[in-house]
């Protein structure tokens, strides 16, 4: 017999990740900024000077998105490429001062979100939930490393 989709925990987290997602996107699409690039500059508001690479890695896309999306970020004055001092041939990235404005509204777009969507649910609970969900990222990080060491032996 298959499992009501509706009551198991992935099912659940994906389809209020989905939800969550799209209400933010509808706050926040007066931006000028795509999702990609919010997440963009989230990264660089947190992670100042990485490289191309680096920041593809982090946001588990491809090095070549990556770049067109950061020369989008450079011709709209909201991210910078500088030369890494130690090897020429290296770019690092920079948000520029419009930047922080973004960020800084898109935070306030999620802690506005974040409390309209929690506002039923009492104040420890909501930190029984947070607490709840580091327990199953925890378990989820043990199940891929298991992953990736089987697949390295392999």
């Amino acid at each position: 017999m298959l499992t009501d989709a509706k009551v198991t925990v992935g099912f659940q987290l994906h389809d209020l990740s989905r939800q969550m997602r799209y209400a933010f996107d509808l706050r926040a699409r007066n931006l000028g900024v795509t999702r990609q690039q919010w997440r963009a500059l989230f990264y660089l508001s947190r992670n100042d000077g990485p490289t191309q690479t680096e920041l593809a890695d982090a946001l588990e896309v491809e090095r070549i998105s990556v770049g067109r999306m950061v020369d989008r970020l450079v011709d709209s004055g909201l991210v910078e490429r500088r030369a890494d001092p130690a090897d020429r041939r290296v770019w690092r990235l920079h948000l520029l001062t419009p930047a922080y404005d973004i960020v800084r509204r898109l935070n306030a777009i999620g802690a506005s979100l974040e409390a309209e969507v929690l506002e039923s649910i009492a104040p420890e609970k909501q930190l029984e939930l947070i607490n709840l969900l580091e327990q199953v990222r925890d378990g989820i990080k043990r199940v891929r490393a298991n992953l990736e060491n089987q697949r390295d032996v392999a």
